[in-house]
């Protein structure tokens, strides 16, 4: 892992990633990243903040949702949408980064929602040169709609050169055992499910383009 602007990224993602802000600088975009790499015990934290409440549970409409009513199936769904399951991140193996336009938006305005990226967004001129231009550079959108089981996210950009070989080795009985000696909350239903959220959350997700 190297540094970049504050976080970390595999050392061949980051000189793409550089390679790309440049460019997008010639078209007054300054690709920022919000965030890189993330620990198991971050990715934690968030999991269990969101299970537990103390961070805000969104649905497939980026609106919140209050868990007060919720089964332990419903509420894994709910954060399934929007996070990932500690220990499947991508943002685990430093390849993948969610970025923003730092000329059009402050990291302290960003609340990492699609309308940000849409139409009339701060970061929609991003996101559409990102469509036209990020595969010159070894990097696509995973997240896609009816393509992948998380969420279409927009802001989130993948190094397929080396994130296509991670994924390929990708094990569930890694997981599982890694899981079972976690304070995660929801954890019986994690371990009964484990099997198809892997499948849908974690080896679903959108083709990478052919390489450059």
């Amino acid at each position: 892992m190297v540094d970049y602007q504050g976080h970390k990224l595999e050392q061949d993602t980051a000189k793409a990633l550089t390679a790309m802000t440049q460019a997008a600088k010639l078209h007054g975009i300054d690709i920022a990243v919000c965030s890189a790499h993330r620990s198991f015990d971050k990715q934690l934290q968030i999991w269990n903040g969101k299970a537990l409440g103390k961070r805000t549970l969104l649905d497939i409409n980026s609106k919140p949702v209050s868990i007060t009513d919720k089964s332990d199936q419903e509420l894994v769904d709910l954060i399934l949408l929007w996070s990932a399951l500690p220990g499947t991140s991508r943002h685990h193996w430093g390849t993948d980064v969610d970025l923003y336009d730092a000329n059009a938006i402050t990291r302290s305005e960003l609340a990492l929602i699609s309308a940000e990226y849409e139409e009339q967004g701060p970061c929609a001129r991003l996101h559409t040169w990102l469509i036209q231009h990020s595969h010159e550079f070894g990097f696509y959108f995973p997240f896609q709609l009816g393509l992948s089981g998380v969420s279409p996210e927009p802001w989130h950009l993948s190094y397929f050169p080396v994130a296509n070989k991670l994924l390929s080795a990708f094990k569930l009985g890694k997981i599982e055992s890694v899981l079972h000696n976690a304070d995660i909350e929801l954890k019986s239903e994690l371990m009964a499910r484990l099997p198809h959220i892997v499948n849908e959350y974690v080896l679903r997700v959108a083709p990478s383009p052919d390489p450059v």
